[in-house]
């Protein structure tokens, strides 16, 4: 019997996978996609294959009580909070969805900025009250902006911001990105967009969307530093990593005005906790932040090819090939 541990939802895989075809000596164990490390050992002890919701947590700890344990997989793109260099060490190889979410999550993006200019929240609160004229009058004289008299800077320039960066092109907003390798010229101008040094972008652009992976240089990305450079009233679109900013100093421009507006896909911690300062903002900046519960990528034709790819993964393993997108250098 080849035993799997599954630390995302029972509910997910059965949607998305059809297990009574899998092989008759696969024994799946789930275990929900947080759960404790003890509830994590006292299922996969004796597993030898690992599927994780890619926000959960697989520390050194519980990779070391796992010693059949050969291959991890993420249920997405995201792998941060793996302990890759653990896995090495022991062979075990670690594998995610590389860029399979790409255009869902750029979707995204697109949206969060959309509703973040044109205050859609707020509207929508206030036709419910029976404010429908008042807030018209207001947002026409307070001004709601249209993304082509905007910039955006990408910050980042991997497979989900030049998704965005094409998606965005329609609009005809001017596109700028910092990345730490500039791209080809012709790269740029197939994808509309100009490279601005990273203090620069920060500085002058009306629109920045984080597009970065998490690493040790990448946490806090945006910080207090980082808020004190940027164009006043710029607007902050996260659909990449929570870790990217640090959300106390985030807050603090946000309440000091000197950040206009901010949209989430993600957070951090996930599952987010209320004591997040984002969460704990006072009532006059509640319509100038805006939250999507992680579903950028979650999409129904994603989550299809990821089922299909993940299991597709597995036996490719056990058959002896090597599985795609491994992650830890094996």
């Amino acid at each position: 019997m080849t035993k799997f541990l599954i630390m995302t939802s029972e509910a997910r895989v059965r949607q998305f996978c059809d297990v009574a075809a899998l092989p008759k000596d696969w024994e799946l164990s789930f275990v929900g996609p947080f759960p404790t490390e003890a509830e994590a050992r006292a299922q996969g002890a004796d597993a030898e294959f690992l599927l994780a919701d890619a926000v959960s947590r697989v520390p050194e700890s519980l990779i070391a009580s796992m010693p059949r344990l050969r291959m991890i997989q993420s249920e997405g793109v995201g792998h941060n909070g793996f302990d890759l260099a653990a896995a090495a060490r022991r062979g075990i190889v670690v594998c995610n969805q590389a860029a399979v979410n790409k255009g869902a999550v750029a979707e995204q993006a697109v949206l969060l900025m959309l509703a973040s200019l044109r205050r859609l929240v707020e509207g929508d609160a206030l036709v419910r009250a029976g404010k429908q004229a008042q807030a018209k009058e207001r947002f026409i004289l307070e001004g709601v902006r249209e993304l082509s008299e905007l910039s955006v800077g990408l910050i980042g320039l991997g497979a989900i911001a030049r998704e965005t960066a094409l998606r965005l092109k329609p609009f005809s907003c001017e596109l700028y990105y910092w990345s730490r390798t500039r791209t080809s010229a012709a790269d740029e101008a197939a994808l509309g967009v100009c490279y601005r040094d990273k203090d620069e972008l920060l500085a002058t652009c009306d629109i920045l969307s984080l597009h970065l992976t998490v690493a040790p240089e990448t946490v806090g990305f945006l910080g207090e530093k980082a808020f004190q450079r940027v164009k006043p009233g710029v607007i902050v679109i996260n659909t990449a990593r929570g870790e990217l900013i640090d959300q106390g100093a985030l807050a603090a421009a946000l309440r000091a005005g000197r950040v206009g507006a901010a949209a989430f896909d993600t957070l951090s911690p996930e599952p987010v906790t209320l004591d997040n300062p984002l969460l704990r903002l006072p009532e006059a900046c509640r319509y100038r932040v805006l939250f999507s519960p992680h579903i950028g990528g979650t999409t129904q034709r994603v989550f299809k090819v990821i089922h299909e790819a993940i299991w597709e993964n597995f036996q490719t393993f056990l058959a002896g090939g090597r599985p795609r997108n491994i992650v830890n250098g094996l």
